[in-house]
């Protein structure tokens, strides 16, 4: 009986591979997780200027007749959200714009396919971001 708990115990076929194969698993996931993620935040970080650079390209979009009457400046909707959404279309992202009297809200989604977090099975990540803009007053009054 001696003799086969020894035996028993000096043998570790198959116990060091199964540590390696659980190690190196955490490992790629982890590995996953940083890459992945840093790539999700760098794909965050384009969605929220795209956002930012179609809500400035809308609110341009003046309602001419009102400003040019003395109103404060005030947005022409129809063809602010048309701006935005030209802009959106033109560099290949999709979103959502809404347009009030003063302010351009842009919304935009993107899909960032994952490098090593296909793996599990994780195979993108989808990211958004917003901005908003508003027409510029401009300085009131000549300098002569």
């Amino acid at each position: 009986m001696k003799r086969r708990a020894r035996s028993l115990a000096a043998d570790e076929q198959g116990r060091v591979t199964a540590f390696v194969v659980i190690i190196t698993t955490g490992c790629l996931l982890f590995a996953g997780l940083v890459l992945d993620g840093g790539l999700a935040l760098a794909a965050k970080s384009r969605a929220i200027g795209q956002a930012q650079e179609a809500a400035r390209a809308g609110a341009q979009e003046l309602d001419l007749a009102a400003y040019r009457s003395g109103d404060a400046a005030r947005l022409n909707p129809v063809a602010a959200r048309a701006t935005a959404r030209h802009y959106l279309h033109s560099i290949g992202a999709t979103g959502t714009v809404t347009v009030t009297d003063t302010t351009v809200r842009v919304r935009v989604e993107a899909h960032q396919p994952t490098q090593l977090l296909g793996l599990v099975g994780i195979s993108d990540m989808t990211v958004s971001g917003a901005g908003q803009a508003h027409p510029d007053q401009g300085a009131l009054g000549g300098s002569g």
